[in-house]
């Protein structure tokens, strides 16, 4: 069976921080002149066939005006009862499992999102693509993407950009994938 490609595309702050303290991105503002299509999120969109993402992600995702991933698998990592909105699933179990599951149900591409999940597909050596989008704000605290215990991994510059906005933006591979 061969894994899916997985692929993490994430903005956060020069500091590191994906989100503030209490989960809100409203400092994400700061670059939205930058159109989606430019950064290359709509290509990704376009190019995945399922989201996994975490349970506190999931929860901010429901608060925006609309739901963003309209037309795709989505599945939510939880422990608590989900009450799907949207034709979300929940899974409860380690990511790799998950992962291996979506490769044999036929799945190539997975877009995994929220700090905790990218942590675990990090820690697990799952990502294949990593792009990372750093805001030009400094937030001081919030919730870090990288934390202490991941194991080293060496990664490939494919492309880097800079924005308008002030956005930075840099796209790497796994090594040796």
């Amino acid at each position: 069976m061969t894994l899916p490609r997985v692929t993490v595309f994430l903005g956060l702050s020069l500091d590191g921080y994906l989100a503030r303290e209490d989960h809100t991105l409203d400092w994400l503002s700061l670059v939205q002149t930058d159109p989606p299509e430019d950064t290359g999120y709509t290509t990704l969109m376009s190019s995945i066939d399922v989201l996994v993402m975490g349970r506190q992600t999931y929860d901010v995702a429901l608060t925006f005006p609309s739901w963003p991933f309209v037309g795709k698998r989505v599945v939510v990592l939880t422990h608590r009862r989900l009450e799907p909105e949207h034709g979300e699933e929940a899974f409860e179990g380690p990511l790799e499992y998950l992962i291996e599951r979506l490769g044999r149900e036929g799945h190539q591409h997975v877009y995994l999102d929220g700090g905790n999940v990218v942590r675990q597909g990090l820690q697990r050596g799952l990502v294949s693509d990593l792009t990372l989008s750093w805001v030009p704000v400094i937030l001081g605290s919030g919730i870090a993407l990288f934390d202490r215990g991941l194991p080293e991994q060496r990664w490939t510059l494919t492309n880097s950009r800079v924005f308008p906005s002030g956005l930075f933006q840099a796209t790497y591979r796994a090594w040796g994938r």
